[in-house]
């Protein structure tokens, strides 16, 4: 199954996206370009495009619910990095579910959650039980 994402981008245009300063600054391995964020005081920056209405963050490209990508996707910040369209029990994530409903499009049905592969048992015949 593909992500939901690609053909969503309600998230981008509905929370602000803030994060710690260092995520955009190059020699500290800061990833975020740099001219793609303002600040928002000495510790936090913020993805220009989601301080004011309409939010709209500056790397989103295409139109929300139909095909949209991030720009900057490999660089994109934390809060972007953490935000699921699904937890880990499968359910459609409350924060993805809002910026969905905000612009009109349907919530996302549960799926069944990925369980790690069971852990191998012991062959009771190599090791003298059972």
């Amino acid at each position: 199954m593909g992500s939901p994402c690609q053909g969503c981008g309600a998230c981008c245009a509905y929370f602000r996206v803030s994060f710690y300063w260092a995520e955009s600054v190059p020699f500290l391995d800061g990833r975020v370009p740099p001219e793609m964020t303002e600040q928002i005081n000495p510790h936090r920056l913020a993805m220009k495009g989601t301080l004011v209405e309409p939010l709209r963050c500056v790397a989103l490209d295409g139109e929300i619910g139909d095909c949209v990508s991030c720009t900057i996707y490999p660089n994109r910040p934390t809060p972007c990095r953490e935000l699921e369209p699904w937890d880990e029990n499968g359910q459609p994530d409350e924060k993805c579910g809002r910026a969905r409903a905000a612009h009109g499009l349907p919530p996302l049905e549960p799926i069944e959650p990925v369980l790690p592969d069971a852990p191998e048992t012991e062959d009771p015949r190599r090791t003298g039980t059972g």
